[in-house]
């Protein structure tokens, strides 16, 4: 491509967006080029490009000229967001409302939010900035998904993902996040920004649908006691009642509520008009799904709540109740977990996948199904997206019962993050996500040239599939660059399989 086109974001392009509707933030979402339209060419580095910092000390510092762009340190550094200091960019770990830092920041919180329990694992940050608040939790072994929009600071969610950080563009506009229902242990905003109470309360509804039971929300920053928007506190303190939401604490303009561990209490004690959703709303569906006006009704509540759901780690191995709900799930759970151990171990001590060392921090699962790659590699220094395809069963849910985190995502289009953001990408059957009862929705070409935008220099692939799909990514690793080895299966997959070991160079 050309070397103007070193930050590729095809479906959060400003040319296309600024013809779009204002209406809800509907511009800043996600719209992509139709088939044909999009570029097809590889995406070059910026210049002075080298291998990122790598885990723990990039949490820290990265590269300056892997993302060269100042503006948030310009802006932000009075409030200890990052800073250049010679050839990198420091991060000392502020915030907009925590210029003292995140930790300190945390420590504040843990007195109303059982940080440190091990009761609490995943987290999602709205407008998250470069998700040092995220950053600093990992130390507490909590997984949160950091995510902003792609805005005026342009790299927020790039210098997030340099850093090693789980992070996700995204905004919160007209449609679901697509994030399965009660899948966050935690929500927090910190001035995110985001107008809960508007459209009927329709992005409060959203972080409901999100949050576990007897999870907890966490505001910082306006409107919560914020002098301009007392109509707008007034209204979320109401909206969280009809919910039936326990305000633990008001500390400055820091809100922390915590959602009931029983079923929905609506209708009664309904101050807001908040009415629950018809039988027929499916409230895991979350694909380019509209946003709902009305509080989704769940099956499971109580057997999934905080202090029900099992501790960290023992979660990450025992099949939750949603698991159960399928058919054979639980069965299906702990052969898919063996599975993995399994085939983890081959990559790493038969192919040569730098698995576990410093090389890999950022890992991409795309078909993740149960999440058994990512609990195979759990206790390596690594972070997993575990991608669950849009058109395949909606077994998101499962991953987050683990306490791991994912997205939903249609993989005939591009990926929701900047370029070279992941170190190592995992295609377990990728003719399936292309294919949907037996015809092809989309080219191999297209799918394996949106994994070299998003792989870092360097960076590794492993695509699973049968022989004959192998032969074909063999063809299209050669022509974008890819120095590329074919190996046969573990001895106990049988000879169905080949797997494809790639580099980018």
């Amino acid at each position: 491509c050309a070397a103007s086109e070193v930050d590729l974001l095809p479906c959060e392009d400003p040319r296309r967006s600024s013809r779009l509707s204002r209406e809800m933030n509907y511009y800043r979402e996600r719209h992509c080029p139709a088939r044909g339209e999009a570029l097809a060419c590889l995406v070059p580095p910026p210049r002075g490009y080298r291998v990122p910092v790598s885990w723990p000390e990039s949490l820290h510092k990265i590269w300056h000229d892997n993302m060269p762009y100042g503006k948030i340190a310009e802006r932000k550094g009075h409030q200890g967001w990052m800073k250049q200091e010679g050839s990198y960019f420091i991060f000392p770990g502020g915030g907009t409302m925590f210029p003292d830092g995140a930790e300190r920041y945390i420590e504040k919180l843990t007195q109303y939010v059982p940080l440190k329990s091990g009761l609490l694992r995943t987290g999602l940050d709205m407008g998250c900035g470069v998700a040092s608040f995220g950053g600093f939790l990992l130390k507490e072994n909590i997984i949160t998904l950091s995510f902003a929009p792609r805005d005026s600071h342009k790299s927020q969610i790039q210098f997030a993902l340099e850093r090693g950080i789980p992070a996700f563009l995204l905004m919160m506009g007209t449609r679901r996040l697509p994030f399965p229902a009660q899948s966050f242990d935690f929500v927090h905003c910190s001035r995110c920004l985001i107008p809960f109470t508007a459209y009927n309360g329709s992005y409060l509804i959203e972080v409901d649908r999100l949050l576990r039971p007897g999870g907890y929300l966490i505001i910082s920053g306006p409107p919560v006691q914020w002098k301009e928007q007392e109509k707008e506190w007034g209204e979320l303190q109401a909206m969280t009642r009809s919910l039936c939401y326990e305000l633990i604490i008001v500390d400055g303009n820091t809100a922390i509520w915590k959602k009931p561990a029983k079923a929905s209490c609506l209708p009664n004690q309904n101050e807001s008009g908040l009415d629950l959703c018809s039988t027929n709303d499916d409230p895991d569906e979350a694909w380019y799904f509209k946003l709902k006006e009305c509080v989704s009704k769940v099956s499971l509540v109580e057997e999934i709540a905080v202090g029900s759901i099992d501790k960290w780690p023992d979660r990450l191995s025992k099949p939750s109740a949603r698991a159960s709900l399928m058919d054979d799930g639980a069965n299906l759970f702990e052969a898919d977990t063996q599975k993995w151990s399994k085939r983890v171990s081959y990559y790493k001590m038969s192919l040569g996948v730098k698995l576990g060392t410093a090389h890999i921090r950022n890992v991409m699962d795309m078909n993740a199904f149960f999440g058994g790659l990512a609990t195979a590699v759990a206790s390596d220094p690594v972070w997993v997206m575990n991608v669950v395809p849009a058109q395949k069963p909606l077994t998101l849910g499962v991953i987050y019962d683990r306490g791991l985190i994912g997205v939903y995502h249609d993989w005939c289009e591009p990926f929701s993050t900047y370029p070279r953001t992941y170190d190592l990408i995992h295609a377990d059957g990728i003719n399936s996500i292309t294919d949907k009862s037996g015809k092809s929705r989309c080219d191999l070409f297209d799918v394996m040239l949106e994994m070299d935008r998003i792989l870092r220099p360097e960076g590794t692939t492993v695509i699973r599939d049968s022989p004959d799909v192998i032969e074909k990514a063999v063809h299209v690793a050669q022509s974008i660059r890819w120095i590329a080895q074919v190996h046969d299966s573990e001895p106990e997959s049988g000879s169905t399989e080949k797997i494809l070991v790639a580099t980018k160079t």
